[in-house]
This record gives C-alpha cells, structure tokens and sequence, in this order.
C-alpha cells in the first residue's frame, strides 16, 4: 500500500475478502486486497471480465460489505454498519454515475438533480438552488426542465454527473460512465470529469476501456480478485 496518513486518506482498505455461495461452490470475488486513495485523487480502477473489478467498485460504494478486512470511508468505518447506516453514508459521501445514466424518466433534469437531496430532508428552495448550480457547472443551465427522452446520451450523463455532485460527497464514483457513449461524447465527459478533479473531486472510475484510463492519474489493475498493479501517471490532456 502507499504511504498516506490518515489524515490524507479517503479510503482505507484492509485485507478486502469477498466470498460468493455460487451453486455450492464458494467464489472469491476478492482475495485479500489491501488498498489507499487520498482525497483528490483521480483513479481508474481496471481488469478483465471476471477480475474483481465490479466487486470492488460495490465496496467502494458501499453497495455491498466484504466477507472479512476492514474499510474506511472518510473516517467511517464502514464495513461494520447497518444497511440504513449505509444508505446514509452512500448518500452523504458517494455521487454515482452509472453507464445507463439511471435517471428517472418522467422527471426533468432538475427534478433528477434534486433526488438526492429529498432524501436528506433539504427544503425545497435550498434544493432548488442547489441543482440550478449543479446544472450550471456540467453546462445544462438551458435544459433544466427537459426530461431524459428530450435529452441526448452525452446530455443525460451530464445530469446524472450533476446529480452525483449536487450533495458535495466526499468522492465521485463511475461504473463504466461514457460505456453508452460514442468517442466525441466520451471525451466531452472525460473532459468534464477532469474540471470536476481539477475543483478538488475525488474520481474513481471502473472501466474495461484502456483510452478511459488513460485520464486517471493513477491505474490499478485487477486480476483475479487481486491488485495485480498500481501505477501513478501524469495526465496532461490532449496533445
């Protein structure tokens, strides 16, 4: 693992083992992973079909809880709380993006932005506002209240980016974010994600595609539930 004191620490993971019952047979998703993010880090996380990748990205985000090891999440552990426990901390901490965009089709872009927020209890002026801002910095100001149908695929990913933002989480998490996209609206959304890292965001991005890696500044790959490598880079944008 690197050296990052725990105060520059945003995820603290331990010896991760997460074991499946498949038929039986008990899988090992992920075999003793030891692993440290600092706060404004932009990372990709890597690997095969079948690596681990997806199991590690449900960690991250506290979809799931690992069989045995110890997570840390911002100075909360995790790996040890309810499931209401951890619906407050994905809430609070994580901004999702997903590669279906997962935006709820009767509802305008502003209404989506605005979810995450209902279910902190935040008063409808305060929300509102908020959401205006979001829109604004992902530069869908004049498309508020379009809803996903009326929006193109590069469109709706920007609300959901927006959506993902609006709570000011600790950390910005994509699960394969541009997969629905083709090569220009790829690197629009990658240069978005760049603004958004450039602000002080923390990006972890799970991703099968090598050219969307190349955007992180640091590269862990995963085979067979282990780290196999865990490389820093220097992303200096298109030539």
């Amino acid at each position: 693992m690197r050296n990052v004191s725990a105060d520059e620490a945003l995820i603290q993971m331990e010896h991760i083992v997460k074991e499946y019952l498949l038929g039986g047979q008990v899988i090992r998703a992920l075999n003793d992973v030891s692993l440290l993010v600092r706060h404004g880090e932009f990372v990709a996380i890597m690997g095969p079909s079948g690596s681990g990748k997806s199991t590690m990205m449900n960690m991250i985000g506290c979809l799931d809880v690992p069989t045995s090891g110890r997570y840390v999440l911002d100075g909360v552990e995790v790996s040890t709380l309810t499931e209401d426990e951890m619906a407050y901390v994905r809430n609070q901490k994580i901004g999702f993006i997903f590669q279906n965009f997962n935006l709820l089709p009767r509802m305008t872009a502003l209404e989506n932005v605005e979810l995450p927020m209902l279910y902190m209890g935040i008063p409808a002026r305060e929300r509102r506002e908020r959401a205006l801002e979001a829109l604004e910095r992902v530069g869908l100001k004049d498309r508020i209240h379009n809803r996903p149908n009326e929006l193109s695929g590069g469109q709706q990913q920007r609300v959901a980016i927006a959506r993902a933002i609006v709570n000011r989480p600790s950390m910005i998490l994509g699960d394969e974010p541009t997969g629905a996209l083709d090569s220009k609206t790829t690197e629009d959304i990658l240069a978005l994600l760049h603004e958004l890292h450039e602000q002080g965001n923390t990006i972890i991005l799970v991703t099968h595609d090598a050219e969307v890696g190349a955007h992180a500044e640091r590269v862990i790959h995963f085979r067979d539930g282990r780290v196999e490598s865990d490389s820093l880079f220097a992303y200096e944008g298109e030539s």
